[in-house]
């Protein structure tokens, strides 16, 4: 009995111990977990910043919605829950296996998107079917919303739920959050900082359950700042629609500024797509088009200029002492030893300005072969040719802009190569005319044409409006000139782009045409059309107004046989838009109706064809 009393009273005692401990010096601990545990924190994301164009005018929003998130490690019959609200949500196979696929790769802390954007009428049916759909969670809140669709898709990006990965590296239990979406391409993603916002929390009481009991004290969100970009939203759905089909891209700039007005790479996919989680189908669709609608055109696609650098040509030809009277007889080519470079036709005796005007390639032969590369070279990188601009953009490629040193250094640092390392007199020749090793994006093109066009060093900005003119090149005014004077006869006179002279009074447009092989042919194969992955590039490089210019830019056409038959049409219309809205709508409401459609609709029809046929393959 005094054992077992003992023992007891042992027992008894460590009890006691124990629970004076946990009472006295463990009591801010349990009742801080205590509270913990009767009230819970509820982070309320932060409204996402706007996009706004240079007048004011929305291009980015959010909008009010509703949807369906399902918490995996709160999920027990995954395959009964998911069967029901696919009847609830009209999922369909496509949808369902993405949320199969993201639950298998989920970690337990990250929601998995079922649906949103989600119909008042679909969120009710779920909301009360809560208690026998464990781990799915119905939301109110907002999405981000894109009015111009398509037209800037490439220019702003998308949003979407941060990855694992993006989690693991910021740590920040916002990126967690359902519904919460960060920039993942595009503006949204470098201006993320910008517009993300600062979030909110709501602490709320429950009982054991989980059951609310009330709210407590909220902690309101505080939204994201507004961006003002450069760009005119009205140019830039214009400009995208008046590509059609085509596949390139189309910049516009102020001439005098820089500021960026029309950013089109074309097809485009549709950021709203992306923003509420785009299906296999889709994705399978824009990845397998040859048209390349998930790459900007605009800075990420590299062209030989072809014809469009003659311009650029004339200044260093001038800047080394070349008279712009002096003339060259063109038989239709020019002989270097045994090798005849053809050119484009036969035009006699040309000056400067005419072989500019008729894109006399026997011209730019002989003088690039008199003068040399390598002191035309430095003209091309002055007028931006080659550059890496500071733009909030991801990527950019900068292309080649070759001279001796640079060949020199490619074959040293590639000896397999079995090309030549120095540089010969046929390099220079390909050189002039834009093809060979020259290689550029649509962004610099319309770079060299806005400083041509104003002799001001600008620089391309995407971000607010300006009003400061950018300072002089340098370049003397007499040059410019005499450069000026063969670019207005291209449109104008009797050069490559007569045919898209504007159609307005008081207002005429300058411009060089070129066209860019994409394959070595001859002769006799020029301008067969074959298949479209072979056919020549159209470019096209502008300014106006010719007497005073504003605007200049660029159009490229991938394979559109031709910057006159292809590229300088695109830009007459863009130009006319920019001056008269009403003849410009006019003409681009004829080109749809021929085209089937406006691009939306042309894109909706596209879009189901492709799910019809891809259905029919499963079956």
């Amino acid at each position: 009995m005094m054992l077992v009393g003992s023992a007891q009273a042992a027992i008894g005692g460590l009890l006691v111990g124990r629970l004076g401990y946990l009472a006295v010096a463990q009591n801010e601990k349990y009742e801080l977990l205590s509270e913990n545990n009767r009230v819970q924190l509820i982070v309320v994301p932060p409204r996402r910043g706007w996009l706004i164009d240079r007048h004011g005018k929305p291009i980015a929003i959010n909008r009010s919605d509703f949807r369906v998130d399902i918490i995996p490690q709160q999920l027990e019959n995954p395959e009964a829950t998911l069967k029901t609200l696919a009847q609830l949500l009209d999922l369909d196979r496509d949808d369902l296996d993405r949320i199969l696929e993201e639950l298998k790769d989920s970690r337990g802390f990250k929601p998995v998107e079922v649906a949103s954007s989600v119909p008042y009428e679909q969120y009710a049916a779920v909301t009360v079917r809560l208690p026998e759909l464990p781990g799915v969670q119905p939301t109110r809140g907002f999405s981000r919303f894109y009015p111009e669709g398509p037209a800037v898709g490439h220019l702003l990006g998308y949003v979407g739920t941060a990855s694992e990965k993006e989690y693991e590296e910021e740590k920040n239990p916002l990126l967690i959050t359902p519904g919460f979406k960060i920039g993942k391409a595009g503006l949204e993603k470098t201006l993320e900082p910008y517009l993300r916002g600062t979030p909110g929390g709501q602490r709320v009481e429950v009982t054991a359950r989980g059951r609310l009991v009330k709210e407590l004290d909220p902690k309101p969100d505080r939204s994201g700042r507004t961006v003002q970009l450069a760009i005119d939203s009205d140019l830039q759905t214009f400009a995208a629609r008046r590509m059609g089909d085509e596949s390139g891209s189309l910049i516009v700039m102020d001439c005098h500024t820089g500021d960026v007005l029309s950013f089109v790479s074309m097809p485009a996919f549709d950021p709203n797509s992306f923003s509420g989680g785009i299906g296999r189908t889709e994705w399978r669709m824009l990845s397998e088009d040859d048209h390349l609608p998930l790459l900007n055109k605009a800075t990420q696609g590299l062209y030989p200029p072809g014809s469009t650098i003659k311009p650029m040509n004339a200044l260093a030809l001038l800047e080394h002492g070349i008279d712009p009277t002096e003339r060259i007889n063109c038989p239709g080519g020019y002989r270097l030893g045994n090798r005849f470079f053809r050119c484009l036709g036969r035009h006699g005796p040309v000056d400067m300005r005419r072989a500019i005007a008729k894109s006399c390639n026997t011209y730019f032969y002989a003088m690039g072969h008199r003068v040399g590369y390598d002191k035309i070279a430095p003209m091309a990188k002055r007028l931006g040719l080659g550059a890496k601009f500071d733009l909030p953009l991801v990527s950019q490629n900068y292309g080649t802009v070759p001279n001796s040193a640079w060949k020199a250094k490619k074959y040293k640092d590639n000896p397999g190569l079995v090309e030549r390392p120095d540089w010969t007199a046929s390099d220079t020749l390909n050189a002039s005319i834009g093809q060979g090793y020259l290689l550029l994006n649509p962004l610099q093109l319309a770079v060299m044409s806005a400083r041509i066009a104003s002799g001001r060093n600008v620089q391309p900005r995407l971000i607010g409006v300006h009003k400061q003119p950018a300072p002089m090149l340098g370049i003397p005014p007499e040059h410019l000139e005499t450069v000026r004077g063969g670019m207005w006869q291209v449109v104008n006179g009797d050069g490559t782009a007569g045919a898209s002279r504007l159609p307005l009074d008081g207002v005429e447009m300058s411009g060089k045409t070129g066209t860019a092989q994409v394959r070595r042919i001859t002769g006799g194969q020029r301008g067969q059309s074959g298949d479209w992955k072979y056919r020549d590039h159209g470019l096209f490089v502008f300014y106006a107004p010719s007497d005073k210019p504003r605007y200049a830019g660029a159009v490229v056409i991938e394979h559109g046989m031709g910057g006159s038959r292809a590229a300088a049409p695109v830009a007459k219309d863009v130009v006319t838009f920019l001056y008269d809205r009403q003849v410009a709508m006019k003409n681009l409401a004829a080109l749809e109706e021929q085209w089937g459609g406006t691009l939306a609709e042309r894109n909706a029809r596209r879009e189901n064809a492709f799910r019809a046929a891809a259905r029919t393959t499963s079956t």
